[in-house]
């Protein structure tokens, strides 16, 4: 997808109404990018929350296409608003942002989107972008993500997608072991991925 600012296409709004406005001390992008909001006791959490799920609601589907079209910072935020009131026709688009991985931390967007969105297409896009990244043990994308968003995916549909990435020697184990200091982490088991994708998922449903 090119890189297109907003402005150049008539919504030069949507920046600063939905990625950089502050529902905490921090713009919007960075409290979803650094899972802040998850946290237990976090103060801002109430108002983040239905700021969110507001916007969500009422963003449309342009707006949406714009942000997607723009930097890492807009299309983390349209992918969360995608996943929060679950708009499938964005499905195809964020497969295809998933699988390129253009820019960074977005990626877990993409990621959280599809696995609200909960069906078995969305698992073949993560189990597409799991064949394509294992692989390549060089590369730390957003892995962790996918993976998780597959287990819980797999839990839903009563699917086993995961089970040959996850299993003894397989590719999950591979990628991990490939830098020795994630080697044993407990951050980086199958459980842990799984865990983060259903706290993600779960906050979506408040």
């Amino acid at each position: 997808m090119p890189f297109q600012h907003p402005e150049e296409i008539g919504f030069g709004h949507v920046i600063k109404r939905y990625v950089t406005r502050k529902d905490s001390p921090h713009p919007r992008y960075l409290e979803l990018n650094s899972y802040r909001f998850l946290r237990p006791g976090w103060p801002h959490s109430k108002r983040f929350t239905r700021r969110l799920l507001d916007d969500a609601a009422t963003i449309t589907d342009a707006e949406l296409s714009a942000l997607l079209g723009f930097e890492w910072r807009a299309r983390l935020t349209a992918a969360w608003l995608i996943g929060v009131d679950r708009r499938e026709a964005f499905r195809d688009p964020l497969g295809d942002l998933l699988l390129a991985s253009e820019v960074c931390y977005s990626g877990r967007g993409y990621c959280f989107a599809l696995a609200r969105l909960g069906t078995h297409a969305d698992a073949e896009i993560l189990t597409a972008y799991l064949d394509r990244y294992l692989p390549r043990t060089d590369l730390r994308y957003d892995q962790p993500a996918a993976l998780g968003a597959l287990l819980r995916l797999d839990a839903h549909l009563g699917t086993h997608h995961a089970d040959r990435f996850t299993q003894p020697d397989g590719l999950w184990g591979q990628w991990v072991n490939a830098l020795v200091h994630l080697r044993d982490q407990s951050g980086y088991t199958p459980d842990e991925q799984r865990r983060w994708a259903d706290l993600q998922c779960e906050f979506a449903n408040e």
